[in-house]
């Protein structure tokens, strides 16, 4: 990861070293004590030897980021991060930040040589779409906190928001109604197994249970998903909303609510259709394409 910037900024405990030290040189100056001159120097090569400390505890760190999960507008999004430390001695009180994203500052305590450490930053994430994280800070003060060493890099990792879910609960009316006979029913394919039901003609023999088959008993069907009896479809130009966000937003409640309740479900948007399923991955895909609907 390419470093952009390191600079070195006083810390608040500066003042009070340089007011200690200016304590001490008056001793020593107005009353030719001697032993305040040499606390008086002393004092004074431990900080100006800090500062090279600082700027090594912080050189050659290597910084990884995660997969930032998917979140809904107006959540926290969670960045994780890990620290390397190529190095052959030990690095100390390290913070990672996320500058201009208003997210949380982590302090790893201590990454010993060769060894890397874990850590999540916590930002808000309020409006939807593919969003990029441009950069991260590290910072240390280490090793007396006269100064704070900065060491910004790029960092270059995307992440997705999804609309905020809202408006009605209720789902579509017209979409609700549940086909009259079995035969018109459809079975949806799904991520969890959802029991077995009698094979019926023409069925695909892909999910027939042969084991069972093997044992003398009938033919059965193994299901993954619920048949599509009372499915739903979500449509973005049948909405009454006028604004676009709005509609997302409906749109991402029902998804979800329907995911809830098992209930298979499309979505058609004027940029993309998407058939009827159920799942984990039918969830995101739809969900992705509303956090990308232009």
């Amino acid at each position: 990861m390419k470093t952009t910037s390191t600079r070195a900024l006083p810390s608040t405990n500066l003042g009070g070293y340089l007011f200690v030290l200016g304590a001490m040189w008056y001793a020593g100056a107005s009353q030719a004590n001697g032993p305040a001159y040499l606390l008086f120097f002393l004092l004074l090569g431990v900080v100006l030897v800090s500062i090279p400390q600082a700027f090594a505890n912080l050189r050659g760190l290597k910084v990884t980021p995660g997969s930032v999960k998917p979140v809904f507008a107006g959540q926290e999004a969670v960045l994780p991060v890990e620290i390397r430390n190529p190095s052959k001695r030990a690095r100390h009180t390290v913070a990672v930040t996320l500058p201009g994203m208003d997210g949380d500052s982590q302090v790893v305590d201590e990454i010993l040589p060769g060894e890397a450490e874990w850590t999540s930053i916590h930002f808000p994430a309020p409006v939807r779409g593919l969003h990029e994280i441009e950069s991260t800070q590290l910072s240390s003060g280490w090793p007396i906190g006269a100064f704070i060493i900065r060491r910004r890099m790029l960092l270059r990792q995307s992440y997705l928001v999804y609309p905020a879910p809202a408006g009605s609960a209720e789902f579509p009316r017209t979409n609700t109604a549940a086909p009259k006979h079995r035969a018109e029913m459809v079975l949806v394919q799904g991520d969890d197994f959802n029991g077995v039901r009698s094979y019926l003609p023409g069925e695909s023999q892909h999910h027939v249970d042969w084991k069972a088959v093997a044992r003398g008993m009938p033919m059965m069907t193994k299901q993954f998903a619920m048949e599509s009896g009372g499915a739903l479809h979500f449509d973005y130009a049948a909405l009454p909303m006028k604004e676009k966000e709005a509609r997302l937003s409906q749109l991402a409640l029902w998804i979800v609510q329907a995911e809830r309740v098992r209930r298979p479900y499309s979505l058609r948007l004027p940029t993309a259709g998407i058939p009827m399923s159920l799942g984990d991955s039918h969830y995101h895909k739809c969900l992705q394409a509303l956090a990308l609907f232009p």
